[in-house]
């Protein structure tokens, strides 16, 4: 005859005088307090310190920037210990709780000296913004007073500006795609491809448009083909980053279950995969047309076409007025498409 189960029941009592005992033990294990840490540390460097000044010579050279380390070691120990440990606190029932701490002088105290010497560095003065804010005025009052009859230059440049970030974005968003899926960890498993291509990626995101507009026009003569070339590059960047770390978040069964159908890795990819990125890479190249905009209306600097001429002539000739008709008709023209763009993207998503 078989015997009954026995049933498990948890100890209690047992379970409570451990939880009694548990500040106890961290009571305990704090042997040495931070302060006595830190008064010893601050006393070893000090006395490093007026050492070197009474030896002097070789041993002063030693000892002096020894002291000065281990003094600068004990301050931010003190300092960690102040606003970064938790504090301890017991509680009426006898159990304790960790208080995290405040850490808003603490970021203030390193905030402050490097904000200090930044404008040290960059010899910055607040009182030349007041003694010629009144040309600032001036400036604003012109440009906020568009000449109307200017429109008739203004259309032609940003028509051309329009049209490079349309071609450009397109350009770019089309070749971003091969490279982003190679670039992906679970679609390509070659270590040494995908590395060299992320490479690749990297390099061209990190070089502004205007120094590759500069080159394109070097390259390629100035006009708006420079300023499509560089902002075709600067697409490729950013589409590609964006869309090879939205490819490695994907499903992958659906990919796997085509590969074990006998598919090769494009077909699976391309049934399995590109229905779940194709709306992430629409709003990519959405969002990247909508930057281009603003970015192909200052390429003009360097030759490639577009506003930028008109903004830099306008600027030399001193016409603020000409130079606020060009600001207002590319204000209104970005303010279309990114609400084109924005519309277009809710629908995507």
């Amino acid at each position: 005859m078989t015997q009954p189960r026995r049933q498990y029941r948890p100890n209690v009592q047992a379970g409570s005088r451990l939880a009694d005992a548990a500040p106890e033990r961290r009571a305990k294990r704090r042997r040495v307090p931070p302060e006595l840490v830190a008064y010893v540390l601050l006393g070893l460097g000090l006395a490093l310190y007026l050492l070197s000044l009474v030896l002097g010579g070789t041993a002063a050279r030693v000892l002096e920037p020894l002291g000065l380390m281990i003094v600068g070691a004990a301050i931010i120990y003190w300092l960690v210990q102040l606003y970064l440990v938790p504090v301890p606190l017991t509680l009426e029932n006898g159990h304790s709780v960790d208080r995290p701490r405040s850490r808003t002088l603490l970021a203030l105290a390193f905030l402050l000296p490097a904000v200090g010497l930044s404008l040290w560095v960059t010899r910055f003065e607040l009182g030349i913004i007041f003694r010629r804010g009144h040309y600032m005025a001036g400036i604003l009052g012109d440009i906020f007073q568009p000449d109307f009859e200017y429109f008739g230059k203004v259309w032609p440049p940003l028509v051309d500006t329009v049209k490079m970030s349309l071609v450009g974005s397109a350009l770019g968003s089309f070749l971003s795609l091969p490279f982003a899926v190679l670039s992906s960890s679970n679609i390509n498993r070659n270590p040494v491809v995908l590395s060299l291509l992320r490479v690749v990626i990297n390099v061209v995101r990190t070089l502004p448009t205007l120094i590759i507009a500069s080159v394109s026009a070097l390259i390629f003569g100035l006009g708006t083909f420079a300023g499509t070339v560089a902002i075709t590059l600067f697409t490729f960047g950013v589409v590609a980053k964006m869309l090879y770390e939205s490819i490695e978040t994907i499903d992958m069964g659906p990919f796997e279950a085509m590969e074990s159908l006998g598919a090769n890795r494009f077909q699976a990819f391309w049934t399995a995969c590109m229905p779940q990125i194709l709306p992430t890479y629409l709003s990519h190249s959405l969002y990247s047309f909508e930057m281009n905009i603003r970015a192909a209306s200052i390429l003009g600097y360097v030759g490639a076409g577009g506003l930028g001429i008109l903004i830099a002539e306008r600027v030399g000739w001193r016409d603020y007025r000409g130079l606020g008709m060009v600001l207002l008709a590319l204000f209104v023209t970005v303010l279309v498409i990114e609400n084109l763009s924005s519309w277009l993207r809710k629908k995507l998503s």
